[in-house]
């Protein structure tokens, strides 16, 4: 096992390696801790009283109480001979119902005062640990040796006075989740629209009726001279979600879908392909230049028969999402 290190601004210092420090971490950051800062004065005074640890007052993360014990010449009891011990401790002072248990992912701090640097301390892979009615105090023994601690050049103990901190992180399960399903070509996936005296049509978009398929309502928009910068020359035709505002916020439901005009007379229908992420904010999808109203309008074609243009939409893949709890 090679040795820990702790990083230094650009030099690093090697810790002994141990079996009970292989999975902790050390980083250095500039961020302050988060939840809780200890800072402590004339710390060499408590080494010379022989008081074995300190303790900060309760402190409020995520509704629990919390606090930090230092032990300044190292927990003994947890071979921290040599080092500074720094430990969070689930307060006695929680009014929890028996078997209660708390999970956290938590991070120490010392403060290098000559680097204005965090030196952050936290168990590999972002471990989450398990406070409870047997186990209310987690840290680490090994938080860093005297010997760097005591050593004003290193920056972390400048005229007896120290920084230490705390961010703690409570998981909890909410018991809600979201079950995602694709749905290929749902139950009445195609929906026929004819228009009629389509010439002779004045206004600028139209909206046929409203249809339903994966559970939500749809039209479809239809621009009979085209829309923007396909005015005058091109059908501009879209599906759109008459519902979208009954969506979640932040979540989509997802279509693949074929916009068609109808051939009425040799079925070679003309037909363009989609799809869309539609949302509270994009209510409509489809294609502005879907195909030249010389086409539309010529009569050999089949697509106007008797002043009348039947415009279709088929369904061939719909998310549909469901919460769960």
């Amino acid at each position: 096992m090679a040795p820990e290190q702790v990083m230094e601004g650009m030099t690093e210092v090697k810790i002994p390696p141990r079996d009970d420090i292989a999975e902790i971490t050390r980083s250095s950051r500039d961020l302050p801790p988060a939840h809780f800062t200890y800072k402590i004065e004339n710390f060499s005074l408590f080494s010379s009283a022989k008081i074995d640890n300190v303790e900060s007052g309760d402190f409020v993360v995520d509704s629990y109480k919390w606090r930090l014990c230092l032990y300044p010449d190292g927990n003994k009891k947890s071979k921290g001979d040599g080092h500074v011990s720094l430990y969070l401790v689930f307060s006695d002072s929680n009014a929890l119902p028996f078997g209660w248990e708390v999970n956290v992912n938590f991070r120490l701090f010392i403060y290098n005062q000559i680097n204005d640097k965090y030196l952050t301390i936290q168990y590999a892979s972002g471990r989450t640990r398990r406070f409870h009615g047997l186990k209310t105090v987690l840290g680490f023994d090994h938080l860093l040796p005297l010997s760097i601690f005591n050593d004003e050049s290193k920056g972390y103990l400048i005229d007896d006075r120290c920084v230490f901190g705390a961010e703690i992180f409570v998981i909890k399960p909410t018991g809600k989740g979201e079950c995602l399903s694709m749905v290929k070509e749902p139950v009445n996936s195609i929906f026929t629209w004819k228009i009629q005296n389509f010439s002779a049509l004045d206004k600028k978009s139209l909206k046929s009726q409203v249809f339903s398929f994966g559970g939500h309502k749809w039209t479809l928009l239809v621009y009979p001279k085209g829309n923007s910068t396909e005015e005058g020359k091109s059908l501009s035709i879209f599906l759109a979600m008459e519902d979208s505002e009954t969506l979640p916020s932040g979540r989509t439901t997802y279509a693949l879908y074929m916009l068609r005009v109808i051939d009425q007379l040799f079925g070679k229908h003309f037909e363009k392909e989609a799809n869309c992420h539609f949302s509270n904010s994009i209510k409509d999808w489809g294609h502005l230049n879907f195909m030249p109203l010389d086409d539309v309008n010529a009569l050999p074609k089949g697509f106007l028969v008797n002043d009348t243009l039947a415009v279709e939409v088929q369904i061939q893949g719909i998310t549909v999402a469901k919460e769960f709890s």
